[in-house]
């Protein structure tokens, strides 16, 4: 998934309980996003800031924990066919969505149609399309879904067109939240759902309001509400901090340092891995960089754990591959390229460029993707390769890398679902060249049939297995530069209870957070 910068993490909990002056704040406040989100449809969820807000307001089958965990939703168990192909999901009974409906399976196929229908125009259901005609349908070539099935109220059968081990995982992402059976025209302003909170008041590119749904079947949030705040500039979003009128703030990578160096402020600093890949997508079909052995001299020209500590504070772990090294399917043992100038003019001479070479180095205007490329072209230059840096606006930047247009492209991933398929397959299987999410447009059969294998394999150990040989195979081939991964930082204030740094996008709900005192309202 695509994430927006800058990274900005402002929250404010709320009070629990007991009484308080009028002075004092009783509002667990998230400002995580510097932009309003698109939706509160889960249909149309299709970035961060939407998915988390859709993940308040209601459930999925499965939700992910702080930790990346995958545990029961709406769904309380499930059972998988021995030829892993057919799921039957037992869903939690007594639930009722915020206008008092009760939930029911057919609310689970609705929900899903909608996501799919092609008037909807969500524009993200590839995370349903493993089910038996889930692709047809959106494609408006069938009117039916005939891998989705409600024999009664509580139970819902999914077939897949062919095995796929961690569907479960998908089933946690917000566009596969479920929905009322009947949605009004307004519902994405106006949700409802079976989520922990409910939305009172939105005001756009503002802030939206939320308060508990006492009747939530994992229990009532104990915040008294909860305002998502949007704050675009970072520098707002740290005098907010330093206000305490923020509880909880993601600190932005290029404020790293002053945080880690200032004693006091160190006391409130907590981290956690965001599964989150810092690299440089190396395009495999443009001119030098199609060899080998140019790709393996870009790595070995580059100090990357001099550029983590001087440009993130030593914040990243540095990557020796594209699988996170808290997801199972990485190999903790295997070494990264080295640093080493004389190895990357070896190479580009064999290769049969004994002059080096000259390529062009893409960047966003993201703050910290521009320092990398100037650090990088530095490096670069040592080994005889001239890189020109071009600079463009995200959008434009991505839509060249897109089209094949770039020879270097600074840019990060960030995971959809904790699953080491979630970088290897999008970032380079070949099926997704280009639009896909693979820019650096990397074929190699080998690696997209250990890839294909293991969407497919139903024991876990083989299944792991296939990641870390497929992940391998990839180092080796280095259609990119394996920079780093991202371990994101949080300050947080004494008072704060509870908090525990989301792994995972999504993974916050808020519901157990609380304060030990009442915050100062300076608002």
């Amino acid at each position: 998934m695509r994430r927006f910068y800058p990274l900005i993490v402002p929250l404010v909990v709320a009070a629990c309980g007991g009484g308080g002056s009028s002075t004092n704040r009783r509002t667990l406040v998230d400002s995580r996003d510097n932009y309003d989100p698109r939706s509160l449809d889960p249909a149309l969820s299709t970035d961060v800031p939407t998915g988390r807000a859709v993940g308040y307001l209601f459930d999925g089958l499965t939700r992910f924990t702080p930790d990346a965990g995958v545990v029961p939703g709406l769904a309380t168990s499930w059972e998988v066919s021995p030829d892993g192909i057919t799921y039957t999901f037992h869903l939690r009974r007594g639930v009722n969505f915020t206008d008092g409906t009760p939930f029911v399976a057919r609310q689970v196929a609705t929900s899903w149609q909608r996501v799919l229908d092609p008037k909807v125009r969500g524009g993200r259901g590839w995370p349903l399309y493993p089910i038996l005609g889930a692709k047809e349908f959106a494609d408006g070539k069938a009117t039916t879904i005939p891998g989705l099935a409600t024999p009664n109220d509580s139970t819902v059968v999914v077939t897949l067109k062919e095995p796929f081990a961690i569907f479960p995982k998908l089933l946690a992402m917000p566009v596969a939240s479920i929905a009322p059976e009947k949605v009004p025209a307004n519902f994405g302003e106006r949700p409802v759902g079976t989520g922990p909170w409910k939305l009172v008041e939105w005001k756009h590119d503002d802030y939206l309001l939320f308060v508990p749904n006492k009747g939530y079947w994992g229990g009532a949030p104990k915040a008294d509400s909860l305002k998502a705040r949007i704050i675009s500039e970072p520098s707002t979003a740290v005098a907010e901090f330093q206000s305490g009128n923020v509880d909880v703030l993601q600190v932005p990578q290029g404020e790293i340092r002053d945080w880690e160096e200032d004693t006091e402020r160190r006391k409130l600093l907590a981290s956690t891995p965001a599964l989150e890949l810092v690299y440089v997508a190396i395009n495999t079909t443009r001119g030098p960089l199609a060899d080998v052995r140019v790709r393996q001299a870009i790595n070995h020209s580059l100090d990357r754990r001099t550029i983590v500590r001087n440009l993130i504070a030593g914040r990243g772990e540095l990557a020796a591959g594209v699988i996170p090294s808290q997801l199972p399917g990485s190999d903790k043992t295997r070494i990264g390229y080295q640093f080493d100038t004389l190895r990357a003019k070896q190479l580009l001479r064999e290769a049969g460029y004994p002059n080096g070479i000259d390529v062009e180095l893409w960047t966003s205007t993201t703050p910290i993707f521009v320092r990398i490329a100037e650090t990088l072209q530095g490096y670069l230059a040592l080994s005889g390769i001239r890189a020109k840096i071009v600079q463009r606006e995200s959008a434009a930047a991505r839509e060249a890398a897109r089209k094949g247009q770039t020879d270097l492209f600074v840019k990060d991933w960030y995971a959809d679902y904790p699953d080491a398929e979630n970088f290897l397959y999008p970032l380079l299987h070949s099926a997704n060249k280009g639009v896909g999410g693979n820019v650096s447009f990397f074929q190699n059969a080998r690696f997209d049939s250990l890839v294909t294998a293991s969407r497919r394999e139903q024991d876990e150990a083989k299944r792991i297995a296939l990641y870390t040989e497929a992940d391998e195979l990839a180092f080796r081939e280095a259609p990119m530069v394996f920079l780093y991964f991202y371990n994101e930082l949080y300050a947080i204030q004494p008072w704060v209870k509870g908090f525990v740094p989301p792994v995972i996008f999504n993974g916050q709900p808020w519901t157990a957070v609380s304060i030990a005192r009442e915050a100062p309202s300076k608002q």
